[in-house]
Parts: C-alpha cells; structure tokens; sequence
C-alpha cells in the first residue's frame, strides 16, 4: 500500500474492539476507535469497519441509539471501503431470525438464520476453510481454501448468489464471505486468524 489507509473502527458496545484495532494496526491501518458519527467525520476516515459480536437485534438497536445509521447506509451508498465481521456482517442483511424477527440494514439480500443444535455443535467455535466462490481484491494472496476462526450460531441465507465471495461447510454450505463493490463482510474473525487474517486486512486497505 502507497500510503497507510485511515480506518475507523465503529465502537456500539458490541465487541472485541481492541483486538480489531490491533489486527488492522499490524495489517498496516491507521486506525482510529469511534464512538460516534461525529468522531468519525473529524477523523476523515478512507476504510469503515463494523464489527461485532452478540444478538442482532441488540446490535441494531445500539447503532440505532448512538445515531450511526445514517452514516454507515451513506456509507455503503458510497461504496466507500467497508468491512462487516461477524455481528457486523450479519446487520448488512435484510432481517434475522435471532430471538424474534429484527430487520437488518437491507444492503445485502437474504437473512439470518440459526444452525440447527439436532445436526451439530451450536455455536460453531474454533478453525474452519472457507471456499473461495469468487475473485476479489480481499482474497488476494490467499489460497483457494484458507482456515478461518469462526465463533456464531447463526449464519447467513441468501438467494442472490453474486454477493458470495466465499463458503464454508458446517451443517451445509453457508456463505462465510460477501461483497460488493466496495462493501464486504465476513462471518469470521480475521482478527483471531493469524496470517490469513492478517492478509485479509492488510487487502482491505488496498480496496
């Protein structure tokens, strides 16, 4: 990367902001944590990351409270350069099944759905591949299958097939990566991934 790229990491109370930030500092970001639309707009970020980890509609109703909604849908409205992880993956679809029905931001077509506790261990915690279904700038460097740190127990479902950039088997293929343009999101924790993670977020700085 020419020059670091200034990422905002969005701070709602809903996870490991910490190690994000430290995983996207090793990865070459400028990283700023931000509590606020405001802090935001005066760091005057290049990359957006939401992160997250906790129920849907908990998460929804916090960015809902601390007035981020606005901001992040002109965002992605932008294709400005973003990344969901996990919670922050799931809130770009449409609605979840997650303790009730929440509706989602609808950037991304499908829902969120939980795994099924009679066909196997619910959460999925630990190491699983994720299959590369689609050239991308964030995949860039990476083999076809790269292992991946997963912790959820619930999972996208989608019908539009063009925003899959990559799959993962547990209980049935489910895509573990989307995106388009300039948005994308992962199920995953690049954070918790070592050097596949680490190549992940060092890309995302070159989108």
């Amino acid at each position: 990367m020419a020059a670091s790229p200034r990422t905002c990491v969005v701070d709602y109370d809903m996870g490991n902001i910490h190690s994000v930030s430290k995983a996207l500092e090793a990865s070459g970001h400028h990283v700023e944590v931000v509590g606020s639309p405001e802090e935001m707009a005066r760091f005057a970020p290049t990359h957006l990351v939401l992160p997250g980890v906790g129920a849907f509609g908990e998460g929804k109703a916090r960015l809902e409270q601390k007035g981020w909604l606005p901001a992040i849908e002109r965002w992605l409205k932008e294709n400005r350069p973003f990344l969901g992880i996990c919670l922050g993956m799931q809130l770009l679809f449409e609605r979840s099944q997650e303790f009730g029905t929440h509706q989602g931001l609808g950037f991304f077509t499908g829902e969120i759905v939980a795994f099924d506790p009679s066909r196997g261990k619910v959460p999925q915690i630990g190491w699983n591949d994720v299959a590369c279904k689609a050239g991308h700038p964030l995949l860039a460097g990476l083999p076809d299958r790269s292992d991946f740190y997963f912790v959820h127990s619930y999972h996208v479902r989608t019908s539009d097939p063009e925003i899959v950039l990559g799959e993962t088997d547990y209980q049935g293929l489910y895509p573990s990566m989307v995106g388009r343009g300039r948005v994308a999101a992962v199920q995953f924790h690049p954070e918790k991934s070592q050097s596949a993670g680490l190549t992940l977020l060092e890309n995302f700085g070159g989108l």
